[in-house]
């Protein structure tokens, strides 16, 4: 019965899991994004894909990449050098909101295509090329644990571990992207400094930036509605 086992190869694809497993690790998702004390920890990875975002369209758009910092906080900066306006600053301020839910659609997308092994394996890959330019011990330490784990699970787990594992972080990148949008809007809400992206994004385009923030809720709400459609099979 050679013939019905799964393909295992980088491109090959694996079977679907259960609805009810789908179900589940969005629910386990969404334990880690909403309850306010759990997100302070959690929300760590979402600053490794907001920062990456930043830095990753940074060097698409020909700017040069000095570095990435992650904080306690879970906050992080990052540092690229270029001209100061034009379209590849504008695009490489924007990319920090929106590469969490970004991201998560396009690992939807694969796992719709059942490409469980592909989507395991381009994380690691871009955890580690993210981990080159990281310039502080904190963010080292986040961004290697986060490599770690997905190795570990790539490496030493079942297929269907690997694809419940491959499904919760999906869902958390659909969730947790959404939630950073409204928290930025009750942080200019209640004091505004003036140093966020959509303030940065307001400055560089004379776009007011309610509609950046607009444009961030947009993108993290839509990529949830289109994810979690692709993941249930809708």
């Amino acid at each position: 019965m050679a013939d019905e086992m799964p393909d295992l190869h980088l491109f090959g694809t694996q079977a679907a899991p259960a609805q009810w497993l789908v179900v589940v690790t969005g629910i386990a998702a969404l334990a880690v994004v909403l309850p306010h004390g759990v997100w302070r920890v959690s929300r760590n990875a979402i600053t490794i894909a907001h920062e990456g975002g930043h830095g990753l369209v940074a060097l698409l758009t020909g700017r040069r990449l000095d570095g990435i910092r992650l904080h306690s906080d879970t906050s992080g900066l990052t540092v690229s050098r270029g001209r100061p306006t034009g379209l590849g600053m504008i695009l490489t301020a924007a990319a920090g909101y929106t590469a969490p839910p970004l991201l998560g659609l396009g690992g939807a997308a694969l796992l719709a295509a059942h490409h469980v092994t592909l989507l395991l394996w381009l994380a690691t890959a871009l955890l580690l090329a993210m981990l080159v330019m990281i310039r502080n011990a904190y963010g080292v330490l986040t961004v290697v644990l986060s490599g770690a784990a997905f190795l570990l699970v790539s490496w030493l787990t079942s297929p269907d571990v690997q694809s419940a594992f491959a499904y919760a972080v999906v869902w958390f990148l659909l969730l947790g992207g959404v939630r950073p949008a409204f928290e930025l809007q009750a942080k200019r809400r209640r004091h505004n400094s003036g140093d966020s992206d959509a303030d940065q994004l307001a400055r560089l385009t004379a776009v007011p930036p309610a509609l950046w923030l607009f444009l961030f809720h947009a993108v993290s709400i839509c990529s949830l509605i289109g994810g979690g459609r692709w993941l249930l099979g809708l």
